[in-house]
């Protein structure tokens, strides 16, 4: 029985390789693995309101059918807030900034015409992907005439501000007063404006890469093609210390979460898994799929199961 159980647990990684390693270093590229002792919250650490295992977009449009401007937030942890936003053809954003963290978006129906500081405007239609630094003033509005919709990711708990031209809203437990600041984030190679994920990787038959990576967030677009998933015992893996969600941006993608079934979740669905918790995410259907990886973590610790199928 042993010897099988090792067996299975080989096959789950020969798997794994293709599921979890996928846009990583090749392996001569990479260190060497390591075996410890790793913790698991017990009882598992529990999805709590609003994050849940799947969000399914179409029932989240559903929900909000004839309205114009809507807002359903997904995700509320220690580290993220992430929403669902519609905003009415000709809506604006007052301008507003982030003190210490990046804010960034998927568009993912509708046009909307972006304002950064210190960058040319342009407009975003779907797929796009769009991010700016901390202290960096933008506003945003729809375009064209019909409604945009766009899934915001932010800092948890993070509170905007105002350049010193606008008028502050009227904020429940928060009292704005003028005060004098120095320094902004910047762009760099990974970190740009913008991805058109439509023809930057799509077009140009890529595999994706990190479009934010800072030292509090990482969001990593993750493509390949489909293929049949990988047998249960493939558990994946587990984060200690921070939860992880994703935004599927093509396709189709099988995912396996610590006591829930295998599910697949489609273009613009959000799943969650908390932390401490086995989860696996594999390429499904017969096309391309392509998933955006969202953790506070750019080189996270992944707990695999070890090849001698110890525990």
């Amino acid at each position: 029985m042993l010897l099988r159980k090792r067996a299975l647990l080989r096959a789950g990684l020969s798997g794994l390789a293709f599921v979890t390693l996928a846009g990583m270093a090749p392996a001569a590229d990479r260190p060497p693995t390591i075996q410890a002792w790793s913790p698991k919250p017990v009882p598992l650490t529990p999805w709590t309101a609003p994050n849940r295992p799947l969000w399914k977009l179409a029932e989240i449009r559903a929900k909000h059918a004839g309205q114009q401007d809507w807002s359903e937030k997904l995700v509320e942890d220690r580290d993220f807030s992430a929403s669902y936003i519609q905003m009415a053809p000709g809506g604006k954003t007052e301008t507003r900034f982030y003190a210490d963290s990046r804010v960034f978006w998927v568009v993912q129906d509708g046009q909307i015409r972006f304002h950064i500081q210190g960058q040319p405007d342009f407009v975003a239609g779907k797929g796009f992907l769009v991010q700016v630094p901390f202290r960096v003033p933008f506003s945003m509005e729809t375009v064209g005439d019909k409604p945009s919709l766009r899934f915001e990711v932010r800092q948890a708990g993070a509170t905007p501000l105002y350049p010193i031209d606008q008028t502050p809203p009227q904020t429940p437990g928060k009292h704005y007063i003028k005060v004098q600041f120095s320094g902004q984030g910047a762009y760099d190679a990974v970190n740009r404006p913008y991805l058109d994920f439509e023809k930057d990787v799509v077009g140009a038959n890529g595999r994706g890469g990190p479009f934010v990576k800072d030292d509090k967030t990482f969001a990593n677009v993750i493509r390949g093609h489909g293929a049949p998933p990988p047998p249960p015992t493939n558990y994946g893996h587990f984060h200690v210390d921070y939860s992880e969600f994703w935004f599927v941006l093509e396709g189709k993608v099988d995912y396996l979460l610590e006591g829930q079934k295998l599910f697949t979740a489609e273009e613009g669905d959000v799943v969650y898994a908390p932390q401490g918790r086995w989860h696996r995410a594999s390429f499904g259907g017969t096309g391309m799929a392509t998933r955006l990886a969202i953790n506070p973590r750019p080189e996270g610790m992944h707990n695999y199961q070890p090849a001698d199928g110890g525990e």
